[in-house]
């Protein structure tokens, strides 16, 4: 079975548009957190999970329900086989920093570095 990165990684690079089911401003439906991104999956793909890949789309302030962008990073998750695609709109640009700050509310869970 292949894992959570080795599913993400050929994203890199690539436009991909994403879906979200957990808009920004959105609450968590199990854990009750707010959003304060938005976040989806990939329509069509299969993460580790037997779900789709996940995916953050950042680099905007508005709620949305579906995005396409760029695929600038992966959130690689050490202590969980779910890794999440970080998207931006095409030629928005996004540090390390600006990343783990836009997803703290949700990878502060987890123990990941980003991998470009």
């Amino acid at each position: 079975m292949s894992t959570s990165f080795e599913l993400a990684k050929p994203y890199l690079g690539q436009v991909v548009t994403v879906k979200m089911d957990r808009p920004l401003g959105s609450k968590h439906p199990k854990h009750g957190f707010v959003y304060e991104a938005n976040y989806g999956f990939i329509e069509g793909t299969k993460s580790a999970d037997g779900a789709e890949l996940d995916a953050y789309f950042l680099g905007t302030d508005q709620p949305l329900n579906e995005a396409s962008g760029e695929c600038v990073a992966i959130i690689h998750r050490l202590n969980d086989d779910d890794d999440k695609l970080i998207v931006v709109p095409a030629g928005t640009t996004m540090s390390d920093e600006q990343i783990l700050k836009a997803t703290h509310f949700q990878e502060k869970y987890f123990k990941s570095e980003i991998i470009r």
